[in-house]
């Protein structure tokens, strides 16, 4: 007797995503990665200014976690070091390039599929020409790259997306019929809020029988998560998907290198809070595990434009939480949600 292959959506950005799609992809065939689309900072925000396209540099990353070829997956990651091109991403341009042959981005990311030969699909959460908006108090500021260095103020700050962008039917398909939906870490504000934000994700969150995981962070941004406990993104996620969506949090409990602290600390930013006093009030199942990488990441020198993240999770680590979840806890099992 066969055992159906479980069919996993992974939510979220670029450097969350690609870090556990690259394990995840082993799990099932059946995994879709649903990708934010508000990108507008480093060589993508230069591709989306200069040539009108949709931002291509998460879903990028996405396809390359996905792809089953390591040489062509090292073409698309490949960054150009001088000239007019310098900082921008191979894979970036090829995709912008296939946006504009084919007059869309969803070919295009469909085209760049069979070239890196992914196991999978990749499928932009939506695929209106929108720009990621926040309200802080009195102030608005329009654009993910100004938000990332905005300092949040008010504790009701919300993002959105202008215009206002239905969710692409393939994307609400894969969450509405998913055994398991995983929220993937990544910057909160500009990189998973916004993937909430859009029109009908909530209602196929709040609909779909799939067990939700949330993959809490590592680390707090002091400009929008300064001291968070894991319990706080929990609440603020539910401000946006609704209360209970959320089944499952998985966080990391393993110390982190303190060479790697003391760096972030010198930028103000400090461990996610995971003490148990904290999760008090907060309805869902936690699942602590050690679950950082303690492979150091490194930053392409190529890559000037955006400072990525040194600390990661073990994407092995979380494989053998999500697949141990996966047993105990399946989608034919779970309650309606509405």
């Amino acid at each position: 007797m066969t055992t159906k292959a479980p069919k996993i959506v992974v939510m979220g950005g670029g450097t969350g995503s690609f870090t556990l799609l690259q394990a995840l992809k082993e799990i099932t065939p059946s995994i879709t990665a649903v990708v934010n689309m508000c990108d507008d900072g480093g060589s993508t925000g230069i591709l989306r200014d200069e040539l009108g396209v949709l931002p291509p540099g998460d879903a990028r990353q996405c396809l390359v976690a996905l792809s089953e070829n390591d040489e062509i997956r090292n073409l698309f990651s490949y960054r150009f070091s001088a000239g007019s091109l310098s900082g921008q991403s191979l894979g970036n341009i090829i995709l912008s390039g296939l946006e504009l042959q084919h007059g869309s981005f969803e070919t295009a990311v469909q085209v760049a599929s069979k070239i890196l030969r992914i196991r999978g699909r990749v499928v932009p959460v939506a695929l209106g020409p929108h720009k990621l908006a926040l309200t802080d108090g009195d102030t608005q500021v329009l654009g993910q790259h100004k938000i990332e260095h905005h300092s949040l103020v008010d504790p009701k700050a919300r993002v959105r997306l202008e215009p206002a962008s239905r969710v692409n039917p393939k994307a609400e398909q894969a969450i509405r019929e998913a055994d398991m939906v995983i929220i993937a870490p990544g910057s909160f504000y500009t990189s998973l809020l916004p993937v909430m934000s859009v029109n009908g994700v909530a209602e196929a969150l709040q609909e779909t029988q799939a067990t939700v995981v949330m993959v809490a962070n590592l680390v707090n941004k002091p400009l929008h998560t300064k001291d968070w406990h894991i319990a706080d993104y929990v609440a603020k996620l539910s401000e946006y998907i609704g209360q209970g969506q959320v089944d499952t949090v998985l966080y990391n409990t393993e110390p982190i290198a303190k060479m790697l602290l003391k760096k972030y600390a010198e930028d103000n930013e400090f461990p996610v809070r995971a003490d148990q006093h904290g999760f008090t009030g907060c309805n869902v199942a936690v699942m602590g595990m050690p679950l950082v990488s303690n492979v150091v990441a490194a930053q392409d020198p190529a890559d000037k434009a955006v400072r990525r993240t040194l600390i990661r999770h073990d994407p092995w680590k979380v494989k053998e939480c999500i697949e141990h979840l996966l047993v105990v806890t399946t989608a034919k099992n779970k309650p309606s949600k509405i």
